[in-house]
């Protein structure tokens, strides 16, 4: 295979977009400190977390019972890999104090032959590694290591690194092929693209074998999870686990002859992460191929239009092909998280900017849709659709959420939300010796190193509110450099043109226009028109048949009642007409909104008390305001809808 493209260190990018920054801007002011004080319990403000304090018991400084679920330890664990992004962006003395004593905290929990799970350390210290299908300690074990190489590589500092090698290598040593190991692998999947990280910093190659195997041996011969539950005769620590079925944890054939995205949508895409890494790092063409089967069927038959994946509330899930409903789906934050991961991870063995397309979808809607515009609310579920009077407990709806919640008894996504925007920079820019690939147009800086030479650009932009992109480059030498744009699939006339005004022809392949020169002192000017636009879905996707959605760009669209009434189920839009975009600079702190001509069904001619009749439909006209989806529910309660009914003549 040829080089893959690499990220550009954090510190040598600086983001400065109108858009971005009101989200990336909160991270070192408001959501380190915010979820500092949840993890410590220091406010209350939604569910206890308990996590600070398991970690003090487990190593022996306090007294009490483990509380939360049993992988609370990677609340701390992202929470320090954002805090590592953070810090590499911006130093902070008082913050990076926090972070060490954390650290050290965590070193005396770590038990003398290197493991490490607080639930396990106080609670079942008899059942380590014999509960693989809900234990989470190799899940709990991957975020720690991630956390620790995020930390390295932003300080310095290698004590982190230390704890987390000690603990791979003790998994190294429990698991693997050999008479007397344990022939097991991960009931959630998040070690494997750990463990290449690892292998990635610290040059031991045993790392990154033992992801292999626990790739290799998923799905192989009698299932491992379900011998487990015979053998040790199980109790469950998830009751929904009973009848349990492999493939929900992607386990019920090996991996490398799935072809759809099965189970639980974050653990797939976890695993199809590592299978990305692996086939890299192992020149494994087949696996590799693998990959690229998986996410076909992931983006052509089993995601939402904002990049949501897990069509089930029922243990979060992929389903069928097309099954996409709107107002029960679960589409977890964390789950397009990991789906922006995988399709960045292919995006640089590929050089194919259609995976960017899609990394692009999800990080405007869905993964910017679970956090609130202050930073301290969030949404674990993304629906499409809201109805808040049935969301009720007990129903097929109880996991939707009308309001983002303080904190979560089960709270994957806040910190996975902090560590994504930490890191965000690493989705902008990706390069290789001698090229720089542009991949998200976001107002940055970026100084960098391109054939042998040092390099700084700095792209000004308007998007998401009009397609126009000013960069500036500079170079120190004269040798030949090349930039790479990413095309949009959603760009119209995308063009290219120097200082002068003069049309650039560059040479276009794989969604990326590249363009060579020397690039001294050189001012680009790059232009598509992405006008908000009416779509519609596959008439396959039942949920979506006769409706259509509002799209602008990247950014999905949406109703809310706030704007637009109640029983948004009755409105309905003719697909032939214009729309107009009006900037609203003092909604929710300035927004580009979307007005179109709807009508809606009349319902005064409806008596209070007639639930059926005869009436024919009767229809009034009303004008619509949509808001990005991203932004719903920042006002008061109430009902939103993405696909909106479409009125044929």
């Amino acid at each position: 295979m040829d080089k893959k493209l690499t990220s550009i260190p954090l510190k040598m990018i600086q983001i400065n977009d109108k858009y971005w920054n009101r989200y990336i801007g909160l991270v070192k002011e408001v959501i380190i400190p915010y979820q500092w004080s949840i993890l410590n319990d220091l406010t209350d403000e939604g569910e206890p977390s308990h996590c600070i304090h398991n970690f003090k018991i487990a190593a022996g400084e306090e007294e009490g019972e483990f509380k939360g679920a049993v992988f609370q330890d990677t609340d701390v664990a992202k929470w320090l890999e954002a805090v590592a992004y953070t810090l590499e962006c911006h130093r902070d003395e008082e913050l990076e104090k926090i972070a060490d004593e954390t650290i050290d905290l965590i070193g005396r929990a770590q038990q003398e032959d290197g493991y490490l799970d607080t639930y396990f350390i106080i609670r079942e210290p008899e059942n380590k590694w014999k509960n693989l299908m809900e234990g989470h300690e190799l899940y709990a074990a991957g975020h720690m290591i991630e956390a620790a190489v995020a930390y390295f590589e932003a300080t310095g500092k290698e004590k982190f690194l230390t704890i987390v090698s000690r603990l791979a290598d003790l998994i190294c040593q429990v698991f693997g092929p050999e008479t007397g190991q344990c022939h097991g692998y991960p009931g959630h999947q998040e070690i494997e693209l750990a463990l290449v990280k690892l292998y990635r910093v610290t040059g031991k190659k045993r790392y990154l074998d033992l992801a292999k195997y626990f790739i290799d041996s998923r799905g192989v011969g009698e299932n491992y999870f379900l011998s487990e539950t015979r053998r040790r005769g199980h109790q469950y620590i998830f009751p929904e686990f009973m009848g349990y079925d492999p493939k929900y944890s992607q386990s019920h054939i090996p991996v490398r002859e799935q072809k759809t995205a099965e189970g639980h949508g974050v653990r797939a895409v976890y695993m199809y992460c590592s299978m990305a890494d692996l086939a890299y790092e192992y020149e494994d063409e087949e696996l590799l191929h693998v990959c690229r089967e998986l996410w076909q069927n992931i983006v052509t038959k089993r995601m939402y239009l904002t990049g949501g994946i897990g069509s089930s509330g029922i243990l979060e899930r992929f389903t069928a092909d097309y099954d996409l409903p709107n107002d029960c789906n679960y589409s977890e934050t964390c789950a397009s998280i990991g789906l922006a991961l995988f399709g960045k991870r292919m995006a640089e063995i590929t050089r194919d900017a259609s995976y960017l397309d899609v990394v692009e979808l999800s990080l405007y809607n869905t993964v910017l849709s679970g956090i609130a515009l202050d930073g301290k609310s969030f949404f674990y579920v993304n629906p499409l659709e809201v109805w808040p009077d049935n969301c009720l407990p007990r129903t097929s709806k109880e996991h939707v959420k009308p309001v983002r919640q303080k904190w979560f008894g089960v709270a994957c996504c806040p910190p996975n939300i902090a560590r994504t925007l930490a890191s965000f920079g690493q989705y902008i820019y990706l390069k290789d010796d001698h090229t720089l690939y542009m991949n998200l147009y976001v107002g940055s800086k970026v100084e960098t190193e391109l054939s042998g030479e040092k390099v700084s650009v700095c792209m000004t932009t308007e998007l998401p509110v009009n397609g126009k992109v000013l960069i500036d480059i500079g170079s120190e030498g004269t040798s030949e450099k090349t930039l790479a744009f990413r095309i949009p699939f959603y760009a119209r006339d995308f063009k290219i043109h120097d200082g002068d005004g003069r049309l650039i022809q560059p040479e276009i392949r794989k969604g990326y226009a590249y363009f060579s020169g020397r690039f001294i002192n050189t001012t680009l000017t790059v232009t598509f028109r992405q006008p908000a636009l009416l779509i519609r879905a596959n008439p396959k996707v039942r949920a979506d048949a006769g409706k259509i959605a509002i799209v602008k760009g990247p950014v999905v669209y949406c109703l809310e009642e706030a704007d637009n009434g109640d029983n948004l189920a009755s409105v309905y839009v003719e697909a032939d007409q214009g729309l107009e975009e009006v900037f609203e600079p003092d909604l929710m702190g300035g927004t580009l909104t979307v007005r179109l001509k709807g009508k809606k069904i009349r319902q005064d001619h409806w008596e209070e008390n007639q639930l059926y009749g005869e009436r024919k439909m009767e229809l009034t006209d009303l004008t619509l305001k949509a808001v990005p989806y991203s932004s719903w529910g920042n006002r008061k309660t109430g009902e939103m809808a993405v696909w909106i009914k479409e009125l044929i003549r």
